[in-house]
């Protein structure tokens, strides 16, 4: 801020300043004890001392003026002439007007710039100058000998700092313009040519430099020292390779398409790896390109046809031998999707069948793997259209594995026993029982859904070669007769209970050492890990196991004879009641209500 303070504010500062010290030192002197005459020479000394401080600061400040005004001056004198050279006579004017008026440092400050900035100029006219000769020479002896034989400019062309001037740096840059529009128009037609020329020598394989060389030297990357040749006879020659080279490149690529699809058909029939076909792939990505558009480096080389050639060789003659194992495991590879999605394979190609048929000699091995990957193909589609339906189907099985485990839950007597993972099989019981109501909509809905698919698709659903209509009805009809025998065991239940309660009612009671186990089987299911139980096999049979199985896909193709997998023998011992203990006329109720559940219903 002290800076830009006026010196009407400085000196009042300073004196300030003065007084401040003069009074401090006053009172210093008279703490000393100074006499009056001793301070007034002190003062006078101090007086001389500021006064030779000043003389002295006027001096340097003129010395510093008389160099400003030299330096001021010998700027303007070398602005001038640079102007001059330069033919810009009307820059200097608003410093001529301002200099009598300016401070000479505001004039030393404002002319530096423009100085600088003037020698700035010089040099880069200078530049242009010499740069525009070096084009105007250059492109002159390139095109020598059509237009301009004899260039007078070029003997006349000095680099002279007295005349910088726009206007001659104008004349040199039009002749040198008109030069380079003569050689952009050649050399850029020779520059397509040789680019196009490099191109399809890549592509083919070919020696570039050498090509273009037969054409002009000159052509030639490496020769460096050598202007491009851009004359009338270089555009006819290049002209003439090109339409070479893309001749040769048509025939090769027809040459190589051939070979790919032959590679093609070998690898898809020889079940080839990736790997093998990847050392081809360069020569096999010509087979969805166009011909302008193959431009990689190679790819249509004779080396490359070769290489193509030998392994479509080496393929045929690995195919005669390995056409019997790429049937079977063709065929395989039908079985294993054909499991998958349950649908019966076509039996004409089984592979005992092609085994016989290639042995023979009857069939062509190829046509017989045609017809196989035709299955397959045939396969995969209608798995496609089946998929919802075998998702549902999915989800009735689960549906019934679970309404087996709850029945297996029903007959534990200790279910409800306070044991390791008790809460667990209680949950997964309430969720059973919850999915078990709904088996009668998903089997209803699922008819429903095969029916509609059928009469779109015009064919049967199959199932593991059974149709899943009949399968699914008599599931229906074996759950309903299940549910019968069930009521009709509770009703015998209800008899047996109330035949005891009069036995006891005439004989009395007799205490039980230990219970009946003739209501109980063993078990069908084991704890697992975390206390839980689940059912050690699959079951498909009622409680007690003499009701009628509930035939599901994975059950209905197993069975042979009738509806059970057991079969208990009625009791033949006549019922006495008076003989008998209590124990024994619960076992006989027993036997008698399990052999009219073990009956074949009569439908």
């Amino acid at each position: 801020m002290l800076a830009f303070e006026s010196p009407l504010a400085t000196s009042a500062r300073t004196s300030t300043s003065c007084n401040v010290l003069l009074r401090e030192l006053q009172q210093i002197w008279s703490d000393i004890g100074e006499s009056e005459a001793d301070k007034d020479r002190m003062l006078l000394e101090l007086e001389r001392e500021c006064l030779e401080v000043y003389r002295r600061k006027v001096e340097e400040a003129a010395n510093a003026k008389a160099r400003l005004h030299q330096s001021v001056a010998a700027k303007e004198a070398e602005v001038a002439t640079l102007m001059a050279a330069l033919g810009e006579l009307n820059l200097h004017s608003p410093i001529q007007k301002e200099k009598k008026m300016a401070p000479l440092k505001e004039k030393l400050a404002s002319i530096s710039p423009l100085l600088e900035d003037l020698r700035t100029k010089k040099e880069e006219r200078r530049k242009q100058f010499a740069d525009i000769k070096n084009q105007i020479e250059k492109i002159s002896g390139e095109i020598s000998g059509y237009n301009y034989p004899n260039d007078t400019m070029i003997s006349c062309l000095t680099l002279e700092d007295q005349d910088l001037s726009l206007r001659r740096l104008t004349e040199f840059q039009t002749r040198l313009q008109t030069l380079q529009k003569e050689k952009s128009d050649r050399l850029h037609k020779v520059l397509e040519y040789v680019n196009e020329v490099h191109l399809l020598c890549g592509v083919l394989g070919l020696d570039f430099a050498q090509t273009v060389s037969d054409v002009h030297p000159s052509l030639q990357r490496a020769n460096q020292e050598q202007s491009t040749n851009i004359s009338n006879g270089t555009f006819e020659g290049l002209e003439q390779t090109i339409n070479k080279l893309k001749t040769e490149r048509r025939i090769r690529m027809q040459k190589l398409k051939d070979i790919a699809g032959q590679l093609f058909e070998l690898w898809n029939l020889m079940d080839s790896p990736q790997a093998e076909k990847n050392v081809f792939s360069r020569a096999t990505s010509i087979l969805r390109l166009s011909e302008p558009e193959v431009t990689e480096p190679g790819v249509l080389s004779t080396e490359m046809i070769e290489q193509a050639s030998a392994e479509v060789e080496r393929l045929t003659k690995l195919k005669a031998g390995r056409m019997k194992e790429l049937v079977l495991k063709r065929r395989s590879e039908l079985e294993d999707i054909c499991r998958m999605t349950h649908i019966k394979p076509d039996a004409s190609t089984s592979v005992e069948k092609s085994n016989a048929l290639i042995d023979s000699g009857l069939v062509d091995p190829s046509e017989l793997l045609a017809n196989i990957e035709a299955q397959i193909t045939k396969v995969k589609d209608e798995a496609l259209s089946r998929k919802d339906i075998m998702d549902r189907i999915d989800r009735w099985l689960l549906a019934c594995e679970e309404e087996n485990w709850l029945e297996d839950y029903n007959q534990d007597e200790n279910r409800y026993n306070a044991g390791r993972g008790a809460h667990i099989n209680l949950k997964r019981a309430e969720k059973a029982r919850i999915t078990v109501t709904k088996i009668p909509a998903i089997v209803d809905n699922l008819i429903n859904r095969t029916l509609a698919w059928e009469e779109e698709k015009r064919a049967l659903f199959l199932y593991d070669g059974e149709r899943l209509v009949s399968i699914l009805e008599d599931y229906k009809l074996t759950r309903k007769q299940r549910e019968e025998e069930k009521k009709r065991c509770r009703d015998q239940k209800k008899i047996q209970d109330l035949l005891l309660t009069e036995r006891e009612a005439i004989y009395g009671s007799k205490p039980s050492p230990r219970k009946s186990n003739s209501f109980r089987k063993t078990n069908g299911y084991r704890a697992n890990g975390n206390g839980s139980m689940t059912p050690s096999t699959p079951r498909r049979n009622s409680v007690g196991g003499a009701t009628p199985e509930l035939l599901t896909p994975r059950s209905y193709l197993g069975r042979q004879n009738g509806y059970f997998k057991e079969m208990r023998r009625l009791s033949t011992a006549p019922i006495n009641f008076v003989a008998i203990s209590k124990e024994d006329t619960v076992s006989t109720y027993t036997s008698v209500c399990d052999s009219e559940l073990g009956s074949p219903p009569h439908s």
